[in-house]
């Protein structure tokens, strides 16, 4: 049904207005689907081709390359989304505008008030999967992500635990094993841990055994010997240590000596919320830490219809101009960029003060007000009108 029936039916019968609201919902709907995916493309294209040359230098199978950028997926989408929305609506309202249709929306009584309400349900409707996936997929993917990062830790350590030869798994790190027991244990190991000039170790076990931690593999020497040797000026100190078991961290070892642990976007937001001590110490977090983690994933999804309302409020206040509302479209971007500036400010300073949280809902405040003083600035000049008419 074209749009000019849409618009004599509501100025006829008041009820058909809904007509109207799927009309411009179905608009936007079309272009953000086009926009979503051209984004999420591009951007998802970016980061792939980077993870694809880390994982191929480390000797990993085009599987493990697909599995990670699948698995990199909904992060993306959930970035990409409410720029998409934002793209769509300004798109769909320079479009609406340049066609005349809402100047017949406006003159079939539509106010801007009014007109607004399909972009807020459209704005609504993406912020609600912006909320799945930062609430549910991407924890997940996250936490999937992590867990096959160990494996590969795990497998990259295996390959350096051969018998019979010396490896040189990193730069200032020898390595040698005598022989594997068909249980798996380390016969004779000997490890020389020379990174540091100035503080170098030497351990020696009859038998060790590789674990999986939280932060990767860990070797437990068992009955074994320690020699360090320390030079401080021009003096040297040699200090001898025997020990029944000893842990070494491996993973630190072939990662150049950086030790990480879990990482509280892993988890869901109610774990965050109210934290444990289990999480904790995986992450070595603190409370409030994840709790403003949380309250940062809350957030979130609330941008999605500020955007939306930020690129169709900004692009009525110009009404109808057969050279179109490209200015009113530079002014929407800079309306989405304040509003993402003030999104980063707030949590750069939540990051460094976690009980500072509220902040990271003042962007989508400030953005919400932005929003309705323009839809206010847009309605004034037509009351304005009418109220001179009778002079």
């Amino acid at each position: 049904m074209p749009l000019s029936k849409y618009v004599t039916a509501a100025q006829g019968h008041p009820a058909d207005m809904p007509r109207i609201d799927r009309y411009i919902l179905s608009q936007l709907l079309t272009l953000f689907g086009f926009f979503a995916l051209v984004l999420v493309s591009v951007y998802w294209i970016n980061r792939a081709v980077s993870l694809f040359d880390d994982l191929l230098s480390d000797g990993q199978t085009a599987l493990v390359v697909l599995e990670f950028t699948a698995l990199t997926l909904p992060l993306v989408i959930s970035v990409v989304l409410p720029v998409a929305a934002f793209a769509a609506t300004a798109y769909g309202t320079n479009r609406m505008a340049g066609e005349s249709e809402l100047v017949a929306m406006q003159a079939a009584g539509l106010s801007p008030w009014r007109l607004a309400r399909p972009v807020l349900v459209f704005g609504v409707f993406v912020g609600l999967m912006v909320a799945v996936l930062v609430h549910g997929l991407v924890p997940m993917a996250r936490a999937r992500l992590a867990d096959r990062q160990a494996e590969l830790a795990q497998d990259a350590t295996e390959r350096f635990l051969r018998p019979g030869s010396f490896q040189y798994p990193a730069d200032g790190i020898t390595l040698f094993i005598r022989d594997i027991a068909s249980d798996g244990r380390l016969l004779d190991l000997f490890i020389e841990d020379a990174r540091d000039p100035a503080n170098q170790v030497i351990y020696t076990s009859e038998e060790a055994l590789v674990v999986r931690a939280e932060t990767g593999p860990v070797l437990i020497l068992l009955r074994g010997l320690s020699q360090n040797l320390r030079q401080t000026g021009d003096r040297q100190s040699l200090a001898v240590t025997r020990f029944a078991e000893f842990s070494y961290d491996v993973g630190a070892m072939l990662s150049g000596g950086t030790r990480k642990g879990r990482d509280l976007r892993d988890y869901g937001t109610l774990q965050l919320l109210n934290p444990d001590a289990a999480l904790l110490a995986a992450t070595g977090a603190t409370a409030p830490d994840a709790r403003r983690e949380a309250h940062e994933r809350i957030a979130q999804p609330l941008l999605s219809p500020v955007a939306a309302m930020i690129g169709f409020a900004t692009l009525l206040i110009g009404g109808y101009s057969r050279f179109g509302v490209w200015r009113q479209v530079l002014w929407a971007i800079l309306g989405l960029i304040l509003v993402q500036f003030l999104t980063n400010a707030a949590a750069n300073q939540a990051g460094r003060d976690p009980s500072l949280w509220p902040l990271l809902y003042v962007p989508a405040a400030v953005g919400a007000v932005m929003c309705a003083a323009l839809l206010w600035i847009a309605g004034r000049p037509r009351r304005l009108r009418q109220g001179g008419a009778p002079a």
